[in-house]
Order: C-alpha cells, then sequence, then structure tokens
C-alpha cells in the first residue's frame, strides 16, 4: 500500500484483482470483501468518476455527487489497491477544481458553497492517489487546495470559517447548533491535508498550518461534547468529535486516551436510541492508532464489542445497489435508508486494521 507500483493479481479473487492488505481479512471478515465489491459494482462511483453521498434505499436512487465524498472514496480505493478506479475519483476532482476561482465546492450542480472540511478530504483524497500512482497533477491540485485553505477560508480572529459561499467567497453565517457550520475542533481532521502536504513538498509552512490548528481544537475540545440537547445530535457530534481525535494522529497526545473514554460512554449510553456505523469504525479505528502510538493501551474487549457492534450494519441484499454496504445508521433498532460509501469506507479500514491484515498507516487513514 502506498507503493507506486500498481498491484498484481493475487490469490483468491479478494476484489477481483486481490489485495495483499486484506487477502488475510477476508478469511476473518467477508464482510470487508463485499464491502470493497460493493464500492465497485454498485453504481455508488458515476462514470466520470465521483461518488454519490449515499444510496437512498427507499427511494432506490443515489444522492447528488459530492466531492467530500469523493475524496473519501478515492483514499478507499487506494487502501483497498484499485488504483484504476482512484485514479478516476481523482481525476473527476481535479477537473472541479478551477485554477482561476481557486475553490472547491460541496457539490458541483450547483456550485453554491465551498467547505474548509470538505477541502481538507479532497486534499487527502488526491495526496493518496498521488502516492498510489507518482501522478504530479493530482499533488499540484492538492496543494493549490491547501493554500485556498489556509488563504480563503481564515478569518479576523485566527480561526477557519467552515463555509464560504461562492463565487465570491463570502463567510456564511454561522449556526452554533449545527457543529458542521461552526468551526471547532472536528476541523483538524481537514488540517490534516496540511500535514500530509508537508510531508510531501517540505514546505514548513504548510506544517505550521497544521499546527496552529491543533492547538486551537486542543483549546476548544473539552466543550464540544455533548454539545447539544438532542441525543441524536449528539450522536452526530461523536462522530465529528472522532474526526478531532484522527486529526491529532501526526502527533499523538494523552488527549487521544481521555477521548476514546468520553466517546465510548457515550456511545454505550445512546446506542438504544441511535447509533452510526461510522462512530463504531472510527472509534476501533482510533483505539488501535492510539494503542500502536502508546498513549492508549488497548481495552481489546471494548473494541470486540464495537466489532460485532460495527459488523451488524453490513447490508445483505440481493440488490447489487445495497449488497455489501455498510448503513449508515439505525434509530431504535430501525435501519435508516442510507447505504453510506463513508460508513462503508470507515467500516472495511477499521476491520482490516482489527485482524491484523492493514497494520496502523497514518497517511491510509480513510
Amino acid at each position: 500500500m502506498g507503493s507506486r507500483e500498481p498491484g498484481e493479481n493475487r490469490a483468491r479473487g479478494v476484489l477481483a484483482s486481490g489485495s495483499r492488505l486484506l487477502c488475510y481479512t477476508v478469511g476473518l471478515f467477508p464482510q470487508v470483501w463485499r464491502a470493497g465489491e460493493w464500492f465497485l459494482r454498485s453504481g455508488i462511483q458515476v462514470p466520470n468518476g465521483g461518488v454519490a453521498r449515499y444510496y437512498r434505499s427507499d427511494l432506490q436512487r443515489n444522492h447528488a455527487v459530492s466531492t467530500e465524498i469523493t475524496g473519501y472514496a478515492a483514499s478507499a480505493l487506494v487502501f483497498l489497491e484499485r488504483h484504476d478506479q482512484a485514479r478516476s475519483a481523482a481525476r473527476f476532482l481535479a477537473n472541479v477544481w478551477h485554477p482561476a476561482a481557486a475553490a472547491m465546492p460541496f457539490e458541483v450542480d450547483p456550485a453554491q458553497f465551498t467547505y474548509f472540511f470538505d477541502c481538507g478530504i479532497v486534499a487527502r483524497g488526491l495526496l493518496s492517489v498521488w502516492r498510489a500512482t507518482g501522478d504530479d497533477d493530482f499533488l499540484k491540485c492538492a496543494r493549490a487546495i491547501g493554500d485556498s485553505m489556509a488563504r480563503d477560508f481564515r478569518a479576523p480572529d485566527g480561526g477557519f470559517y467552515p463555509i464560504l459561499a461562492l463565487p465570491g467567497k463570502g463567510p456564511v453565517e454561522r449556526d452554533a447548533a449545527r457543529w458542521s457550520r461552526s468551526p471547532g475542533c472536528y476541523q483538524l481532521k481537514a488540517g490534516l491535508a496540511w500535514w500530509e502536504l508537508w510531508e510531501a513538498t517540505g514546505e514548513s509552512s504548510y506544517r505550521e498550518h497544521y499546527c496552529h490548528l491543533r492547538d486551537a481544537a486542543l483549546h476548544t475540545e473539552a466543550d464540544f461534547l455533548p454539545g447539544h440537547a438532542d441525543l441524536r445530535k449528539v450522536v452526530d457530534r461523536l462522530h465529528a468529535y472522532l474526526y478531532f481525535l484522527e486529526g491529532l494522529l501526526p502527533i499523538p497526545c494523552a488527549v487521544l486516551a481521555d477521548g476514546i473514554g468520553r466517546v465510548a460512554g457515550l456511545v454505550r449510553e445512546l446506542a438504544p436510541g441511535f447509533e452510526r456505523s461510522d462512530v463504531y469504525a472510527q472509534l476501533l479505528r482510533v483505539r488501535l492508532f492510539a494503542d500502536s502510538a502508546g498513549v492508549a493501551k488497548l481495552d481489546r474487549n471494548a473494541a470486540q464489542s464495537e466489532v460485532e457492534c460495527l459488523l451488524e450494519f453490513a447490508a445483505v441484499s440481493d440488490d447489487p445497489r445495497i449488497d455489501g454496504g455498510f448503513y449508515f445508521g439505525r434509530s431504535a433498532g430501525q435501519w435508516e435508508p442510507y447505504v453510506s460509501p463513508v460508513s462503508t469506507a470507515f467500516a472495511l479500514q477499521a476491520l482490516a486494521m482489527w485482524s491484523g491484515g492493514a497494520p496502523p498507516n497514518r497517511r491510509m487513514l480513510i
């Protein structure tokens, strides 16, 4: 993984061409193979390379293509060693970026808004494909996006606006009740793009941007949870808070251990009302990364419980648009009708890491 050499055909027919990281995993978790097949066969990636936000099983259609979700998918396809599909996703993103406007829209049609967080995910997806293929066009585009994040989203208080309106790039009014429309510690995952750009280019300004954002996130993270009176919204904020914990991985610290404990306690408390598969997957991944970094000893019993909960979200259907994907959420025991590429990507990576088939590798984090 991460090599610039194309993957070879391998035994067992894993994802048609095989994956050296996943061959072992599939023996333990066939859901990983089926999740990979879902990315390839479900139609969630459309012919131009873009990836839809989710599939609505009740309406039998995909939602609109999203640049953020395409960025996640690009990283996931590299993880699966499906470099042709990953290139297709990266080319879509590079084509959406217009140098004159210097903006990465949230959705292409219409291109009304650009999100700080989404830009970071898109840049990381492009960097992932660049590392896998050596195509410098993707590095060039990732740098342009990283520069836009530092320049266009900077607020007078030194923070970063979460959303800008296009084409003028004026800040959209913040909404304190919605984490995605407010600045916060969760933005640190987007900041990983700056760290990875520093690694790729050696330009110290990128590292400085990341460290500035990290300091701000550490200063505000204690107030992020629970953060809302609506318990469903608290679960949504768990997902966002885990983004913050993932953002700490370049410079691990004790906050990881504390954060894992906070999230795990709230997950157990709130699960009877609402559960999200991506929260289980993110929590499992963070546990494994924190253990590998030596900042939080792995609670194997808790992790095993999260694995079992996560596996319940794996969809089984005669419909290839559903089968193998992971459902987004469950409310009071009832599945919500969203088969999500992000949930699926996080889940297959978490299960691969848990099985030992994919040791913790920060650059490969989807």
